[in-house]
């Protein structure tokens, strides 16, 4: 599968723009600023409906307009799929393929799998659970698309939780029977849940693993663990043992919402605390690429690949490594960004790689 062309009406910074690309490897080089990373977005909105960065699809819409359009070209196993989105202002957004509109945008998800990776991707390290978890989602969810919905069931169903523990403490009394409804629901999607992100981790975990080792040489040991409540504990046991907890919280405290992966370097030292900054790219990269050979060896196809300002706080003998890794038969098409295009020509040159760089000045693109 790859992306033969796209382009893009009224998006963030450009009016009007379309580009051609390579199978192989093609890079969007300008200054900080230009909108190399907004041509990136682009191709995330293609494949997962929606920004790698802001969840505000409005927001997307280049000032001065009142909509927006991203439209994509995939070839895979000789058949073309033309992909378009648009957003009129105040209006639900359109997503079709071949001029169809998707019945719902889940049904969408995980037909043109992608892995990005971004500086932003460091949220996944220092910020909350919520992050890895959410990480987690993504990759299952381009894989099953059940899950997806079960997920979505899931929290439908953990709001309303929620919303009756708030109830019961302004009113001073609770509906236990409701509550039993709302676990037996709840405990049987959360297990569901739970299972396939087990299953996910234990093949993940070998494949992110021998990514680390590959980059860095085997410099540091790593490990990567998931962490769930329901790893030790019955569900439903743990909902009816912290119910004078949650009617104190307002809030429900234990379930598959509170799961977490665990990074940690150097014999369980904290990765967020102890990793120096290469440390924990590199981390952050291995995660992708994993991720990257998970979604290949379950969809049955290479996935594209976007590097977002890639070079950034990586040494430039860990560049040469992922660039020769990623330039490799394992990997399909490549899309990325740096503010340099003689380094870019530079490094695919030495790894015999061909390469279409688009150099961007202020919305403007030039090949």
């Amino acid at each position: 599968m790859w992306l033969k062309q796209l382009s893009v009406l009224n998006f963030k910074n450009y009016t009007e723009s379309a580009l051609e690309f390579l199978p192989e490897v093609n890079a969007f080089a300008g200054d900080n600023g230009a909108g190399k990373t907004n041509l990136l977005d682009a191709i995330h909105y293609l494949s997962l409906c929606k920004s790698y960065f802001n969840p505000v699809d409005s927001q997307h819409i280049k000032q001065g307009f009142d909509w927006f359009m991203v439209q994509g070209s995939f070839e895979m196993d000789e058949r073309t799929d033309l992909i378009s989105c648009s957003l009129k202002k105040n209006q639900k957004k359109q997503f079709k393929r071949n001029k169809k509109d998707y019945p719902r945008l889940a049904d969408h998800i995980g037909q043109f799998p992608l892995v990005m990776i971004s500086p932003n991707d460091s949220v996944i390290v220092t910020d909350g659970s919520e992050e890895r978890r959410k990480f987690m989602d993504n990759v299952i969810s381009q894989t099953d698309s059940h899950y997806l919905d079960k997920l979505i069931t899931y929290n439908k169903i953990l709001l309303q939780r929620n919303s009756l523990l708030k109830q019961a403490r302004e009113r001073g009394q609770l509906d236990l029977g409701l509550i039993d409804v709302l676990n037996l629901q709840l405990v049987e999607v959360g297990e569901l849940v739970f299972h396939k992100r087990r299953q996910f981790m234990e093949a993940f975990l070998p494949e992110f693993e021998k990514h680390y080792h590959f980059l860095t040489d085997s410099a540091e040991q790593v490990s990567l663990a998931y962490d769930s409540p329901l790893l030790s504990h019955s569900f439903l046991d743990l909902l009816d043992k912290n119910l004078d907890r949650d009617r104190a919280l307002e809030r429900t405290s234990q379930g598959i919402h509170k799961d977490d992966l665990h990074f940690t370097i150097h014999q369980s030292m904290s990765l967020k605390k102890f990793g120096s900054q290469g440390q924990q790219k590199s981390f952050l990269i291995a995660l992708k690429l994993a991720q990257y050979s998970f979604l290949q060896a379950r969809k049955g196809f290479k996935p594209l690949l976007l590097l977002d300002d890639i070079f950034d706080k990586l040494d430039e003998r860990r560049t040469h490594k992922l660039m020769q890794m990623v330039s490799q038969d394992d990997f399909g098409q490549i899309f990325l960004t740096d503010t340099d295009s003689d380094r870019l020509q530079r490094i695919f040159e030495e790894i015999e790689q061909p390469i279409r760089i688009f150099d961007i000045k202020e919305g403007a693109i030039h090949v």
